[in-house]
């Protein structure tokens, strides 16, 4: 549960923004194999190669040579992006638009998993020594040259001050230090952490922003520069990096993005890529508006969910679309229970002590695991198309803990454990041991017509139990600001994005200090001595784990902390979705992955 590059609340989206590069080795060890699920036969290119021309450092494409033009649209289920900012996004929405314009100095392999350079042309790593080389010659949309000044500032003004999204900041620190950061020369930049670090370089994947153009905002202050870009930015002003550009927004309708004809990648005929001239995101309201729009051809993707499936595979040999079984989702879906004990400013609890004490009650959050029908959800809501989830990394997760089978639902235990926790059955309504009846709101945000159905069917379940509880779908960023914010809710049910290759992505939310640390959320200056026990064995394990620089030596400590989750269930994790995903066959160079879902090369792809 995490974690990935903003770590934010997310609907299930269809990839990750990923684009491959030269491959080198990174000091730590993964498995020979990881694996790919279901997906057909498919003849993925050679990665890809650095090419010099006329001093400018291209990166080629060894996809097949495609044809230049026409647009893809895609969908997005809610109100559109919150902002352009690729340092401020905290939903999945504006960190993929983002992602579009504003390219890292590394990326992940999306079939191997390693990481590899980007806009650095290469890297080299001596000791605790990261030594970046940028590409020579490639520009920002502006035409100003991308160098070192941009890393400079990118690292030291935002990430190191912890301006936007702060999880960088939390995920780069080692024995709270941050690395230290030097410039070489105009094209080369040095990190040097203060210990052997296994998730560092991976967390060079941030995007690098342009000096000239963000500063004036930054050296305004965090308020300022966080209250930058936001959707209504005039397009031909805003100055990135990436495969494609704004061109256009209309508030609640569509996003339009369009070729940068300037991008550092070409293909095999030293062509500049992409080949697409325009990128839609079209805004539906919600799944099923979704479904209609695919089938009026007005998207040319789908995320199949549910009895969907069946349906959109019988028709497919007749069809214009085709359909991939990617495998799990990388993501989770769970309900988070509030445990924050502390209060306001004014003194007022964030949470009603009498909630808070059943909510900190271990066996209370044990009956509520106990009561739910995860079989049932899977195939009520997913139609079969799920796997009951039970743990914090994800089914496809090269550190999931395998030992953890989960179990079937079973309200005589549920009810044992209540019973042990002090609560009363009386004549169906659920009662503690002070005679207070037991009711509580459930939130989940409005519009996601699977996380409402299964806020349904959490509801029924606990209310076998004779708890009262209040359903409540809310506006996105209303929930957003409840959790980490106002701290007044009592359960939610939520989702986040994850990495099945790197556990420490989820430093913020495990971590008592993390700015995602949901379940007890505490102020930036908390005190240490306020974590509970496990919490503190939650600390020292994401310390030790980043320490150890082989797939071996992390595996058990990480397997620890999904079983302290698992025993303790401050979140208890509900199931995880198959990706079944349709695109146009028209659409050529689509090489799906596990790891990296369907669209993750958008700078390859072209109709035919």
């Amino acid at each position: 549960m995490k974690r990935v590059f903003s770590i934010v609340f997310v609907l299930i989206i269809l990839g990750i923004l990923v684009k491959a590069c030269i491959r080198q080795d990174i000091p730590y060890t993964f498995p020979e194999k990881i694996e790919q699920h279901d997906l057909k036969e498919i003849n993925y290119p050679q990665d890809e190669k650095n090419v010099t021309l006329d001093g400018v450092d291209y990166l080629q494409s060894q996809a097949p040579v495609g044809k230049f033009g026409g647009e893809i649209v895609i969908s997005t289920i809610g109100e559109g992006p919150k902002t352009f900012n690729p340092c401020n996004t905290k939903d999945a929405t504006s960190s993929s638009m983002a992602g579009l314009m504003y390219d890292g100095l590394v990326t992940t392999n999306p079939r191997t998993g390693l990481v590899e350079p980007l806009l650095a042309k290469s890297f080299e790593i001596n000791g605790n020594d990261y030594i970046i080389h940028l590409r020579r010659g490639i520009k920002w949309t502006d035409g100003k040259p991308i160098t070192a000044n941009d890393v400079m500032y990118t690292y030291q003004d935002i990430v190191f001050k912890g301006y936007g999204n702060p999880s960088t900041m939390d995920a780069m620190k080692v024995d709270g230090k941050l690395p230290e950061l030097v410039k070489i020369d105009d094209y080369t930049v040095k990190f040097t952490t203060s210990k052997p670090f296994a998730p560092f370089l991976r967390q060079l994947s941030y995007p690098i922003v342009p000096k000239h153009y963000f500063k004036q905002y930054s050296d305004r202050g965090e308020s300022v520069f966080n209250a930058f870009l936001v959707p209504n930015t005039p397009p031909e002003e805003i100055v990135s990096s990436g495969a494609f550009k704004l061109k256009e927004y209309v508030a609640a309708q569509r996003v339009v993005f369009e070729r940068n004809p300037d991008y550092y990648k070409i293909n095999l005929n030293n062509q500049k890529l992409p080949y697409l001239n325009k990128l839609v995101y079209m805004i539906v309201g919600d799944t099923n508006n979704e479904i209609l729009k695919f089938e009026a051809k007005e998207i040319d993707v789908l995320s199949l969910r549910g009895s969907n499936v069946a349906r959109y595979k019988v028709r497919e040999p007749q069809s214009d679309y085709i359909i991939y079984n990617i495998g799990p989702d990388t993501g989770t879906m769970f309900i988070v229970i509030n445990l924050n004990n502390r209060k306001d400013k004014n003194g007022k609890p964030y949470v009603n002590p009498i909630k808070h004490a059943w909510f900190a009650n271990r066996d209370f959050r044990a009956a509520i695991d106990w009561a739910i029908d995860r079989k049932s959800m899977v195939q009520n809501i997913a139609s079969g198309v799920a796997e009951p989830l039970f743990t914090a990394e994800s089914l496809n997760s090269i550190y999931l803990n395998k030992y953890i089978k989960g179990h079937p639902q079973d309200i005589n235990i549920a009810k044992k454990s209540l019973a042990k926790a002090g609560f009363i059955d009386d004549r169906g309504i659920l009662r503690d041991m002070y005679g207070n009846k037991v009711e509580f709101d459930l939130y989940t945000n409005a519009g996601n017509l699977e996380r409402e159905a299964l806020g349904v069917m959490v509801k029924q379940d606990l209310e076998n139990l004779g708890m009262k509880v209040n359903f409540k779908p809310l506006e996105f960023n209303s929930l957003v600001n409840k959790l980490t914010n106002t701290h007044d809710w009592d359960m939610a049910i939520m989702g986040l994005t994850g990495s099945p290759l790197e556990p420490h992505d989820g430093k913020n939310v495990w971590t008592s200090s993390g700015s995602l640390h949901m379940f007890n959320q505490r102020p930036q200056n908390y005190k240490i001595d306020d974590r509970l026990s496990w919490e503190k064995e939650l600390d020292d394990i994401f310390k030790e784990g980043a320490l150890k620089l082989s797939f071996e030596e992390r595996k058990p400590l990480y397997d620890k902390y999904q079983a302290i989750i698992y025993n303790q269930k401050p979140i208890i994790y509900l199931y995880s979705p198959t990706r079944i995903v349709a695109i146009r066959k028209k659409f050529k160079n689509v090489f799906p992955t596990s790891l990296s879902g369907l669209i993750y090369n958008l700078d390859e792809i072209y109709i035919d």
